[in-house]
C-alpha cells in the first residue's frame, strides 16, 4: 500500500498548484465583470479565500518537509493566466460553469488530503483540511446558484451535486474530538506552567 504521508504530499502539491491557478483565474473573472454586477464582490472574496488556502497548503507542505512542485507551479501559473484572459472574451456563462465544476473537484481533493493525514497519523492537520473543503463547498454552491436555470445548460450538463456540507466532517468526528481535547490539555498545561513560574 502506498505511504499515506507520500500520498498526502502529492495531493497537497496538486492543491497548491491548483490554488495558484485559481487565484489568477478568479482575478481575471471578477475583473471581467462590471463592478456593479451582483456577483462581482463575491468572486473577489473567493479569490482572496483561494489565496489563503494556498498559504495554508504551503504551510502544511513545509511541516511535512516538502515544497510545491516547481513544474506544476509553472504549468498552473500559465493555466490560471490563460483562464483569466479567456474570462474577458468567453462571455458570462462559461467562466461561471467552469469555476463551479472545478470547485466541486476541489472539495474531494481536500477530503482526500484529510483522509491521508488521518492514515499518516497527522490528526492535527484534519481540521484545517476539512475547513478548506467546506469553503470549497460554499464556492461550488455559489457558482451552481449563478447558472441555475441558464439556457446554456441544455448544452453543458450540470456536474454532480456534492453531498451536504455536514457530511464533510462526519467521518472525522472522533479525531476532531481528540484534537480538541489535546488542545485543551496543552492550554491548561501552559497556564499551569505560567502560574508556577510566577510564584
Amino acid at each position: 500500500m502506498p505511504d499515506p504521508r507520500a500520498r498526502l504530499i502529492h495531493v497537497l502539491r496538486s492543491a497548491c498548484s491548483g490554488e495558484l491557478a485559481a487565484v489568477h483565474a478568479y482575478r481575471g473573472h471578477w475583473t471581467s465583470l462590471r463592478s456593479d454586477a451582483p456577483e462581482w464582490e463575491r468572486i473577489k472574496v473567493i479569490e482572496a479565500e483561494e489565496r489563503h488556502h494556498r498559504e495554508l497548503v504551503i504551510g502544511l507542505l513545509e511541516e511535512l518537509g516538502a515544497k510545491p512542485s516547481a513544474k506544476r507551479e509553472a504549468l498552473f501559473w500559465l493555466i490560471g493566466k490563460t483562464i483569466a484572459f479567456l474570462c474577458h472574451i468567453g462571455g458570462w456563462f462559461i467562466p461561471m460553469y467552469g469555476a463551479g465544476k472545478l470547485e466541486s473537484s476541489n472539495i474531494r481533493e481536500y477530503e482526500d488530503a484529510a483522509k491521508f493525514a488521518r492514515e499518516a497519523g497527522l490528526a492535527h492537520m484534519i481540521d484545517c483540511l476539512l475547513t478548506m473543503a467546506e469553503v470549497e463547498w460554499e464556492h461550488e454552491q455559489f457558482f451552481r446558484g449563478q447558472i441555475r436555470g441558464h439556457w446554456m445548460l441544455r448544452f453543458f450538463p450540470p456536474w454532480e451535486v456534492p453531498p451536504p456540507k455536514e457530511t464533510i466532517r462526519a467521518a472525522y468526528a472522533s479525531e476532531m474530538g481528540v484534537e480538541v481535547e489535546d488542545q485543551e490539555r496543552r492550554a491548561q498545561a501552559e497556564e499551569q506552567r505560567a502560574a508556577e513560574c510566577a510564584l
